[in-house]
């Protein structure tokens, strides 16, 4: 039912194949737009838009290693690094 297309990407230019079962899911999804960035550009982009995640130092409730974690403790439940909470989230 789909052939398969080459565009073009709008960021770098580079031409990049919209095969036939990509056509598929973007239909199956309801976009009625092809693709206008290459999977490298749509990666970069997604990546960027999501940004840095900011991480808090911590120490463990259980073992009291420095860590991080990436929610700003509340202090009214333990945090764990992350082999502690391994530990714990595995019974």
């Amino acid at each position: 039912m789909y052939t398969d297309k080459t565009l073009i990407c709008r960021e770098c230019g580079a031409e990049f194949d919209f095969t036939g079962s990509e056509q598929a899911f973007f239909a199956e999804k309801g976009f009625q737009n092809e693709p206008g960035r290459c999977p490298a550009c749509r990666a970069k982009r997604r990546q960027s838009t999501r940004g840095e995640r900011q991480m808090y130092d911590v120490v463990c409730d259980e073992c009291g290693a420095a860590a991080q974690v990436p929610f700003q403790p509340r202090g009214d439940r333990p945090v764990y690094c992350g082999d502690c909470f391994a530990k714990h989230s595995n019974r």
